[in-house]
Parts: C-alpha cells; structure tokens; sequence
C-alpha cells in the first residue's frame, strides 16, 4: 500500500511537471514580439498575434461596453427603486450613482484580468490607497454619513426653518457634505452635516401651529381676577389668534415686585412672530385701559438703628 501510494504521488508530481513545462513552452507575448522583430510575418505569427492580442483585446472592448451598459441600468434601477420608496432625490441619486461606481470599479478588474494584468496585487494596492484615503478623509466621510442619515431619517426637509447646528433658520439645501440655511437677517449659513446630525434638531415649522406665550408682570394691588379677565380679553381680540385651544392667562408666579402672568395663544405657524408682536402690544394697552399698573422693580430698603450724624 505504501509503495502504491508512493508511486500515486510520484506520477501526480510528473504530471504537474509536465504540465507546467507544457505551460512555460507555450508561446506568448516575448515569443510574438521576438518574431516580429526578426521579421517572420508567416501565418503562424498572424495566429500567434491573435491569440495574444486580438482575442484579448478584442474581449476587453466588448467587456468594457457591457460593463458601461450594466453600470448605467444599476444607476437607473436603483434610483427608480428610491423614488418609488420615497427616498429624498438628492439620498437617490447618490445611491445611483454608487451602485454605478461599484459596477465600474467590479469590471474594471475583470477587464485587467483578461488582459493579462495580476489583478490579485493590483486589488491590495486599491485597499491600501482607499485605506490611506479614508483615514485622511475621515470627517469629510463622517459628513457624508451624516448627510445620508439627514436624508434617510428626515429631521427637516427643504423649506422648513431649524435650529441645528448652533443655527436658526430656513433649509435652503441639504447636501452629503452641508446644509445651507438663510437665517431671518438674510444670511447665508453653511454647516457641515456632522455638526448637525450629531446635536440636537429642532424643526420650528414641522407643525402647522404654534403657541405664543406672552409674559407680563402687574401691581401686588391689582385685583387677580379682575387682572385675568382683562388679560384673556386682550388675548382673544388679538388679529390672528386660533380659538381652539383656547387663549389662556396663566398666573406664574409671586415675583419680587409684581405677579406674573402668562398670556398663551395659538397661530398658525407662518403667523407666529406678527402675533407674537400683535398680542404684546395689545396686552400693554388692555393693562393700561384698565388702570393695572406694570410695576418696575423695585426693592423696600430698612435700616436698624439710627442714622450716623455728620
């Protein structure tokens, strides 16, 4: 059995002997070039030149056409595929165009191998490059990151006005690297999606309406019910003030020198600052009509003992 065994391996060895002699014989591209520079152009050059270049060459263009064709179809489908879904466009199209430049990047070395390339080398430089890019573009990809998750998730869209970021204003622009916003005094701002994504979102205008809340403060003498009475008066008479919920005066508190009030109302959204306005103006006036004093500060000094005389 052992001698079997031992003669198995021994021919199995012959044989792959054989075959890499047989593999080193064959002719290829030194062989072609050596003919042609010494002039041989018989037919058997011809054959040889296209079994070493033209098949190759040949198959690489046709790969490279499928490759692009197959890379364009990826981009459609799936930016088709997130638009049925109800992705946001901009989440799409970057979707698309990666689907795209994976197929690309696929084919790419598909087509070195038929020409000959040693893609297995070639393959571990890219990782290296691409490993040595990202660590150098860390936060610009934790921005794209971001901006995905801003897209996919949909804190706030186009349109609507946000506090993110350490910034208040309207959306003007979501991209995979910044937002763009326009602040009230008309300025451009623009912050990187990290900044954002990783803090707290408010989104000001995501609901329709919104409370108004008016703080006011009146004498200790005035009397409270009396004050409150005044105060709803001035609230549901105010332009632009939903009344349902319903306007409230709210008695916050016994401060330092008066009582504190607030005067709550709702509106809609788009309406917030003019009733904002509207309510503190009409407020004053009712408290004035009314003969309620709004007191300034003040403060009750005592003194123990009698005064030093100079």
């Amino acid at each position: 059995m052992l001698q079997e065994a031992e003669n198995a391996l021994n021919g199995a060895q012959g044989q792959g002997d054989a075959a890499v002699a047989q593999v080193a014989a064959e002719p290829g591209f030194g062989d072609l070039v050596s003919r042609i520079t010494s002039g041989d152009m018989s037919g058997d050059t011809w054959i040889l030149a296209w079994d070493v270049v033209g098949q190759p060459v040949l198959l690489a263009i046709v790969l490279i056409l499928a490759v692009l064709f197959i890379a364009g179809w990826a981009r459609g489908i799936t930016t088709k595929a997130c638009r049925k879904a109800n992705v946001e466009e901009t989440l799409a199209r970057f979707l698309g165009n990666l689907f795209r430049y994976l197929v690309l990047f696929a084919g790419g070395i598909a087509i070195l191998g038929t020409l000959g390339v040693e893609t297995t080398s070639f393959a571990a430089i890219l990782a290296a490059a691409g490993f040595a890019i990202g660590m150098a573009m860390s936060g610009m990809l934790g921005n794209v990151a971001a901006g995905v998750m801003l897209l996919f998730f949909r804190p706030f869209k186009v349109g609507d006005v946000a506090n993110a970021g350490g910034t208040t204003g309207k959306v003007i622009e979501i991209g995979l690297f910044t937002t763009t916003f326009d602040t009230p005094d008309n300025r451009r701002i623009v912050v990187p999606n990290g900044s954002i994504f990783g803090g707290t979102i408010e989104n000001v205008s995501h609901h329709d309406t919104r409370r108004v809340a008016v703080s006011v403060g009146t004498d200790y003498g005035a009397d409270i019910d009396q004050t409150r009475e005044v105060l709803l008066a001035a609230a549901k008479a105010c332009t632009g003030v939903l009344q349902d919920p319903e306007p409230a005066a709210v008695l916050t508190g016994l401060g330092g020198s008066s009582i504190d009030w607030s005067v709550r109302v709702w509106c809609n959204s788009a309406d917030f600052w003019a009733v904002s306005d509207q309510l503190t103006r009409d407020v004053k006036y009712a408290l004035d009509n009314a003969n309620i004093g709004i007191p300034y500060p003040q403060m009750d000094v005592h003194l123990d003992g009698k005064l030093a005389q100079s």
